[in-house]
Parts: C-alpha cells; structure tokens; sequence
C-alpha cells in the first residue's frame, strides 16, 4: 500500500484537539480496550506524527476512530473506525482503482483502496471486521467494503459486510458499483 501520510503533519492546535477527542473518546469506551491505559496510547501518539495525521483523517472523514486492541507481536495499539455507521466522509466509493478506471459512465470520485492508501491507513478485512463486531455492533444501515481476496477480485468482484438480524454477512458486488450507504472502515497501527 502506497502510504501517501508519510510527511503529513498537524498543526499544534489540531494534534492537541485530536488528542483530546480521542482521549475523551477512549475513556468513554473503555469496554473496547478495558485493560489498556491512555498515558500509554498518548505517549505512543506524541512520538508518530505520521500516525496522528492518519488519525485525524480517519476523525476528519467520521470514522470516529477508537482502539479496539494492543497487538503484542507488532508492540501497537490497534486503531480503527468505530462510528455506528460506514463513515459517512467515505461512501459512495467503488472498490478500488482498477474499478474506478474501468467504470464508463457515473464515476465515482474516489475508490476505497485509494482513500484508504491516501490516508495512510488498511481497509479491514474479514477477520478484522468480524472482531470490530464483537466488540461493538456497527453498520446496522449502511455496509462497508473490505479488503478482498485476489482470486475474487480478479474476476472482477469485491466484498463488504453490514450487521442485521444480529449477525454478520459478507456479500459480494461489482468492485465498480458503490452506494450511499457504502463506505469503508479503516484500520491503523499504533
């Protein structure tokens, strides 16, 4: 993934009024991360520009982005969108860029896997999509489309998932098709 947020700064006044959102935020939800400590994320934070200014695109876009774990193996917080709905900054993509080009007429502007690069962020897959649902039940009316595999989109297809009748489905489109109500959730390392 090509991460263009490399380079990316905030200005103080954003890196503090993200801090302080995803702060409030944390210690508002704290059965997404019971046993993990702020002081330890922040410090994490201050030290990662880069990562700050993904996150505040995340928050930008209304992805509402929270940790949901701590990965031991990669030593970082796991990050990723926990808004009730798809983020609303990001719908009406198509999958990714190839989608994008191939599509003739009603183009999309933007595609998932490029907003995702852009942002410096992965769009979540099946297992990571699956989790966030445990966690927290999201995307009751909208969907959201996640990282698919090759053999699947090569014949020209693409995956995304929504919650209803208190489960979790995976459905296929067109990668070209989008919607208002499909966006994407992001992910991000810490």
């Amino acid at each position: 993934m090509a991460n263009k947020a490399a380079g990316q700064t905030l200005s103080t006044e954003q890196r503090d009024e993200l801090l302080t959102t995803l702060q409030d935020r944390f210690e508002t939800n704290m059965h997404r991360h019971q046993d993990l400590l702020w002081a330890d994320v922040q410090t994490k934070l201050e030290n990662m520009p880069e990562k700050l200014w993904s996150l505040h695109e995340m928050e930008r876009t209304g992805g509402e982005p929270d940790v949901i774990g701590f990965d031991k193996v990669q030593d970082a917080y796991i990050f990723c969108d926990c808004s009730p709905e798809s983020p609303a900054g990001r719908r009406s993509v198509c999958y990714d860029q190839e989608a994008l080009e191939k599509r003739k007429k009603n183009k999309p502007e933007n595609s998932a896997m490029a907003m995702a690069a852009e942002m410096g962020i992965e769009v979540v897959d099946e297992q990571q999509y699956r989790m966030l649902q445990q966690i927290e039940h999201v995307d009751k009316k909208t969907s959201s489309w996640i990282q698919t595999p090759p053999d699947i989109r090569k014949l020209g297809g693409a995956l995304f998932c929504d919650y209803r009748y208190e489960t979790v489905f995976v459905y296929h489109n067109g990668a070209d098709s989008y919607y208002a109500a499909r966006g994407f959730r992001g992910r991000l390392l810490v």
